[in-house]
Order: C-alpha cells, then sequence, then structure tokens
C-alpha cells in the first residue's frame, strides 16, 4: 500500500491520479475534508481506505504492509496566524509520521516549500547546509522550515525526500479559496471583469506587476514527486521551473489562453502583507537535475494554455473560488 496525506486536495489528489495511471490502486488517502469543496477530488480516484488525518496513526499500527508515504497534508495558507495550530500541524505531525517511516524503513517522501526561503538574500539553492540560516517571512513559510530542521538535526534526510515547491498551479486546486494560484484568480476575473488585478510594487527597482516568480506546473512536481517515490535518493530538493517569470508576463499568457486584450489593472497591497511579500523566487534546480529529479518542464504558455483551455474552461466547479488580487 501507499499512503497519500493530503490525498483530497490540491497536488495530492493529482500525485494520487498519477499513481492509478501507473497501476497503483492500493491506495491509502488521508486528509481532513470538513466542509470544503475538496471532496470532490476523491471522485475518479481508485483507493482502498479514505482515512480522517487523526485516524492514520492508528491505521499504521495495525498494517505492516505500506510501502510509502507521500506526506501532502498541511495547511498551505501563507496568510494563516495561527502558529500553533501551523506547529502542531505541519511541524509535529510531519515530524511523528516521518519518525514512524524511518523506524519501519518505509518511503517517506514530503512537502516542504520554498517559502523557507524568506527574502531570497541568501538565493534559492537547495544547500542542506544553509538550512539553520534561513529566515522564512511567514509563520506558514517557518512551520514548514521547522520540520526541514528536525529532519536534518535528527539525521533523517538520507532515508526520506523532501521538495520545496514553488508557485504550483493547475487542476484540482479550485477549493483552496483565496489561496488559489495566480492562474485560477486571472481566469476568473477576466471572465468576469475582462481585466486582472495585480498587486502594485513597492520597491524601485521593480515596476507593476514585473515582481517574478518562479510559476511551475502541477503536472511537471506531480513528475518529480514519482521520481523521488521509485528512487532512495534522500534529501531536500527545490520543486520549480528553474525560471522566473513577472505576474505581467502570467496573466498575458492567460488573457492569450482565452483569446482576450490584455488589460491588467494596478491594486495597492494591504500593509499586513507588504513586509512580507516576496518579490522575486527562482529555483535552482541543479541538484535535482544532477539526481536525475529534474526532466524538462513545461515552458509557461504551455502550461498556462493547457490548464486554462483543457481544465478550466470546461469545468464550472471551479466558479467557487474567490478571486482576489495578488
Amino acid at each position: 500500500m501507499i499512503v497519500v496525506t493530503g490525498g483530497a486536495g490540491f497536488i495530492g489528489s493529482c500525485i494520487a491520479a498519477e499513481l492509478n495511471r501507473r497501476g497503483q490502486l492500493d491506495l491509502v488517502l488521508v486528509d481532513s475534508l470538513g466542509s470544503s469543496e475538496k471532496w470532490k477530488n476523491l471522485r475518479g480516484l481508485d483507493y482502498l481506505e479514505y482515512l480522517d488525518k487523526h485516524k492514520l496513526f492508528g491505521f499504521l499500527k495495525r498494517h505492516t504492509d505500506i510501502k510509502a508515504v507521500v506526506h501532502m497534508g498541511a495547511c498551505s495558507s501563507t496568510t494563516e496566524l495561527d502558529a500553533n495550530y501551523l506547529m502542531n500541524n505541519n511541524t509535529r505531525y510531519t515530524a511523528r509520521l516521518a519518525k514512524w517511516c524511518v523506524d519501519n524503513q518505509v518511503r517517506f517522501v514530503y512537502a516542504s516549500s520554498a517559502a523557507t526561503y524568506g527574502d531570497g538574500g541568501l538565493g534559492f539553492k537547495d544547500d542542506e547546509d544553509q538550512l539553520d540560516q534561513l529566515k522564512p517571512l511567514n509563520m506558514y513559510g517557518y512551520s514548514k522550515h521547522a520540520f526541514d530542521l528536525i529532519a536534518k538535526r535528527r539525521g533523517w534526510l538520507p532515508h526520506m525526500a523532501g521538495l520545496k515547491f514553488f508557485n504550483v498551479f493547475g487542476p484540482n486546486e479550485y477549493h483552496k479559496q483565496n489561496m488559489v494560484s495566480v492562474v485560477y484568480q486571472a481566469f476568473h476575473q477576466i471572465k468576469h471583469h475582462g481585466e486582472v488585478r495585480l498587486f502594485k510594487s513597492y520597491r524601485s527597482d521593480y515596476a507593476d506587476g514585473e515582481q517574478r516568480r518562479d510559476f511551475v506546473y502541477v503536472k511537471d512536481v506531480v513528475k518529480q514527486t514519482m521520481q523521488l517515490l521509485e528512487s532512495k535518493v534522500g534529501g531536500i530538493y527545490n520543486a520549480g521551473s528553474g525560471t522566473a517569470h513577472s505576474f505581467n508576463q502570467l496573466v498575458t499568457a492567460v488573457f492569450a489562453a482565452m483569446d482576450q486584450p490584455v488589460k491588467i489593472n494596478y491594486v495597492d497591497m494591504p500593509d499586513s502583507l507588504r513586509d512580507r511579500y516576496q518579490y522575486f523566487t527562482e529555483a535552482d534546480m541543479r541538484k535535482a537535475r544532477e539526481a536525475g529529479l529534474a526532466s524538462q518542464p513545461y515552458e509557461l504558455n504551455d502550461s498556462v494554455r493547457d490548464y486554462v483551455v483543457n481544465y478550466l474552461m470546461p469545468d464550472e466547479k471551479h466558479e467557487a473560488g474567490r478571486h482576489e488580487p495578488f
């Protein structure tokens, strides 16, 4: 059996779908559904059992035939302010699960985050020797960073693999409310208002909309996750495209995919975000490539078009999202 936590979530459900495509049907999907719409991501998946996240450790005690755990379950909100919740959910839960996997020699692949890099002053190189120097800008990033440090200090990293996800977008993210991707939000803003709202820049070295991020398609990070799952490579690896693009470039690609004229409205950034905003991220993919874990990613325009044309346009369930600027 393979356990996938966050199995009803964005990346987790895409990983489960890819495992199904490869013939893996003995899946145990773990999540916390609550009253969200993400239960819809379970439709069409073949799996043995669904578990609430609080039932997982009891299940593990009763089963010895688990081959791997893919841990994608976490609170992914970069604006979540409840530090106790984030530490319990993202750090301690992960540490408990990782220890079980190490003790039982079960392959463990987990989600870290590019938010651990903070303002990028030390670059975006997945060098485990500099982990102690990183200073995340928000509590979410710190909760992810805290587990990376635990794994390093306890000597677990050679026995497991972490992925520092950059700005991932793609199908199955519709339930993430204000944390949905730029592409998702832009599609709905164009559909309903004919324009896209982007945050103004508050740094003189970046024009409005020229803040740059590493936007990566979920199909690329799923492929990298599969490569780690099937290998014995240990350590932490970046999961990005390796190329930064501006928000202007990204939303222009959405306008093009929808065959609409470009119209961008730059709006004020909330004061609460200005000191915690990343103006530039770009995954250094050399370590992943050297380990054979990073194949040629989708080109930005191609990935945006695939998502918009093949998923967002035909699927009315994506109306559930909020349409915030980003």
